[in-house]
């Protein structure tokens, strides 16, 4: 009997940050998998795991806004290849969690997901049709990686 050969992920060149320790973040390889489920396409991504000043400061700096925030994602012209940084902020996120009654993997999974679809160009801002699809993705592979509708 032939065997099917294994399908063959995209590179991905992932490098997983923690300045503030480990306490409470997801592991490198739960990033990882986050990852590769909402990226199809090669890519060279960092993740930061950051405090509040350091989240605020970026917002604040990046996007006008002087408040900490969930996550940041900071695309790179890439063309084929999906190039950034995402940047999330330990407190909101696991302060988000508890207010929804979620885990914090949940709600990290959920961040990371987000992240990466705006990384490759989803946006919610500009309107609707554009959030629902972004939405709609989202819940997708959440579902795909065990993780219940986010926003539900």
């Amino acid at each position: 009997m032939a065997r099917t050969p294994a399908r063959r992920l995209p590179e991905l060149r992932l490098a997983v940050q923690y300045p503030g320790g480990t306490r409470g973040a997801p592991s490198r390889p739960q990033v990882r998998r986050w990852v590769r489920a909402s990226c199809a396409l090669p890519a060279e991504i960092a993740v930061r795991f950051v405090a509040a000043d350091e989240a605020q400061a970026l917002n604040r700096d990046y996007r006008g806004k002087d408040y900490p925030t969930n996550v940041l994602s900071f695309p790179y012209d890439s063309g084929a290849r999906v190039q950034g940084d995402l940047v999330l902020c330990r407190e909101v996120v696991e302060r988000e969690a508890r207010e929804q009654g979620k885990t914090a993997q949940a709600h990290y999974a959920h961040m990371v997901v987000h992240g990466m679809l705006h990384l490759q160009g989803h946006d919610h801002e500009t309107g609707s049709a554009d959030a629902e699809r972004m939405e709609a993705l989202e819940r997708d592979i959440l579902a795909a990686l065990g993780f219940p509708d986010p926003y539900a």
